[in-house]
């Protein structure tokens, strides 16, 4: 499914409802870490499900997918189900990855969906070795990368576009940006208006800029770049505009950004923007409605899954270290 005119009425309420998901299971996981069920910390995507709803519903289900630390609508809209990823955040045996990768290194392989990382920008140069696998392969697949915007002023995000752009690789960069580099303004330390988008043609790839609170926008441009690097012209760039409902982290209040830009980005929320959508389509409201309650009651299911499920077993520690599943140091 690509491109803005093929999202009919019955395919936006399937992404609408699949962000309604992922925004209860961000509520779920708020939750669950004020109960003390969530150790650590998390960083909640909450305001950013477009992207990762309309970026997948334009990508193949073998493109390979990177993320952040603040990726879990990108695990949820690759594959991994609510339950899978509150029992990662709980601790649980039945976790996404069985409790060793928590809410910031969120992972399905199965899926390709190939990991969250928590250190800013590390994983566009993996993105980039993907990509590089896939052309020699001639597999047709493409690799995508998001990251946030404070990710421009890190040398792997130069050093990748740069050798994507000289290799011609089918790799997509998605920087999702909120305006703000944990608590700083982006604005406030970099040289250009748009951190992502302007500093693409330096090293000629096309840099574009989307709504990113438009599941429909978003598919529409993801498709259209996708299908670029398949055709075999390399790689493109797209900054999606959009607003983290909530602080960095769990420790962040957000009493940084001013009160009248926060109530100017909730009213121009992705789920608000979808059900508009929704009803120029023609969708009855008891439709969307439905839809919500399967969220809802999905959520309320996978919560309660997971807090029955067996605590991870200290003695799995080390397995999975490597690909045969066990943690014997080779050389």
């Amino acid at each position: 499914m690509t491109g803005a005119a093929s999202t009919n009425a019955g395919q936006l309420l399937a992404l609408y409802e699949q962000m309604a998901v992922i925004r209860r299971t961000e509520k779920a996981a708020h939750d669950l870490f004020l109960a003390g069920l969530v150790k650590g910390t998390t960083h909640l995507a909450s305001g950013h499900e477009a992207i990762a709803v309309g970026a997948s519903a334009a990508l193949r289900d073998d493109d390979y997918v990177f993320a952040t630390y603040r990726g879990h609508h990108h695990a949820l809209a690759r594959g991994a189900t609510p339950e899978e990823c509150l029992a990662e955040l709980m601790s649980r045996a039945t976790g996404l990855c069985k409790a060793k990768g928590g809410s910031m290194h969120l992972t399905k392989a199965s899926r390709n969906m190939l990991g969250s990382y928590a250190i800013v920008g590390a994983h566009l140069p993996m993105a980039v070795g993907a990509a590089w696998s896939a052309r020699l392969r001639g597999s047709g697949q493409i690799a995508v990368a998001f990251f946030g915007d404070g990710a421009t002023n890190i040398g792997a995000f130069h050093e990748s576009l740069n050798l994507a752009a000289v290799w011609k690789l089918p790799v997509l960069f998605i920087c999702e940006n909120n305006l703000y580099m944990e608590y700083t303004p982006i604005a406030d330390v970099t040289a250009v208006a748009n951190p992502a988008a302007d500093r693409a043609p330096a090293y000629g790839i096309p840099g574009e800029i989307v709504d990113g609170n438009d599941v429909v926008l978003v598919q529409e441009a993801v498709g259209r770049l996708a299908d670029r690097a398949r055709a075999g012209d390399g790689p493109s760039l797209l900054e999606a505009q959009t607003y983290r409902h909530f602080g960095h982290s769990r420790s962040d209040p957000a009493t940084y950004r001013p009160a009248e830009e926060v109530e100017r980005w909730l009213k121009h929320d992705p789920l608000d923007l979808a059900r508009g959508r929704l009803a120029e389509l023609g969708v009855p409201e008891e439709a969307v409605t439905e839809a919500e309650a399967r969220a809802t009651d999905l959520v309320q299911q996978a919560v309660e899954a997971a807090k029955q499920a067996p605590a991870a077993d200290p003695r799995e520690a080390l397995t999975d270290v490597w690909a045969d599943g066990g943690a014997a140091w080779r050389t």
